[in-house]
């Protein structure tokens, strides 16, 4: 895990993301924990799949190294540190808990309702991954 990253102010225009887009270089050469911002890396079952979760709030996050997590549980709040425009959280199933080495791993969502993009509909999935540009909203499991 890491905290201490500063949120950034989410940048909507161009003028403003031009200033965003200049302190780039700064952050890359501060390394992994600069662009990730505030992070939390959770080592699933067997240690073969580790899931990463950043872009937290600055001094938010409400788990310790080594602490077991269950599902549910608040981890931090959303926030906009790192190599961030806007506040968000950003969610990769990876095969090493080294996020300067890691390779993504293909993740799937276990029960959702998928807003299509442009379709004017939603599409009900189970284990699924979600298409380009959709919009999720998870539903409970029955």
């Amino acid at each position: 895990m890491h905290d201490g990253e500063p949120d950034h102010e989410a940048r909507r225009s161009q003028p403003a993301l031009a200033s965003y887009a200049l302190s780039q270089g700064s952050r890359l050469r501060r390394g992994v924990g600069a662009v990730a911002g505030n992070h939390v890396i959770i080592s699933m079952t067997g240690g073969k799949v580790h899931l990463a979760l950043a872009h937290f709030r600055k001094g938010t996050l409400r788990v310790s190294v080594g602490q077991r997590v269950v599902r549910g549980q608040h981890l931090a709040d959303c926030g906009n540190s790192g190599n961030s425009t806007q506040p968000h959280l950003h969610m990769q199933a990876m095969d090493s808990s080294d996020l300067s080495v890691t390779r993504g791993l293909p993740m799937l969502f276990r029960h959702y309702r998928e807003w299509m993009s442009g379709a004017g509909g939603y599409r009900l999935a189970h284990r699924a991954v979600p298409h380009e540009r959709a919009v999720v909203e998870p539903l409970q499991d029955n």
